[in-house]
């Protein structure tokens, strides 16, 4: 007999193993395009084509798949480092309650710069 969970909050290590990989290949892919443009517009770069550049919807919409990929990438690794030095057993009798504090800041310091930066990227 297979016993299913209809509703659970259990986390699934290839879904994390996925968003890890593909928000790493975004965001490589994102240095790549905006360094090559730092590279090919040379010194004379200037406030108005740095504008110009993320003005553009490209850049806009590539830049928020940044963003997002940025958050994704730090909950997941802040929540395997958690759960793997912040345990009952490693901190004592305040471990899980240290872990839970540690997380809950994480994820509402990621939330603020994933608004944040749309805030900026939209406005």
């Amino acid at each position: 007999m297979v016993v299913k969970s209809v509703t659970s909050f259990a986390r699934n290590g290839v879904a994390d193993w996925i968003v890890q990989r593909v928000s790493g290949v975004v965001l490589l892919a994102y240095f790549i395009i905006v360094a090559g443009y730092l590279l090919s517009a040379g010194s004379d770069l200037d406030y108005a084509q740095w504008s110009a550049f993320f003005s553009s919807t490209f850049m806009r919409v590539f830049s928020t798949a940044a963003v997002l990929s940025v958050v994704a990438h730090a909950w997941i690794g802040l929540w395997a480092v958690s759960t793997d030095y912040l345990t009952e057993r490693m901190m004592g009798s305040k471990g899980l309650a240290l872990r839970l504090a540690f997380q809950a800041l994480s994820g509402v310091v990621l939330f603020t710069y994933l608004v944040w930066g749309i805030q900026i990227l939209w406005s």
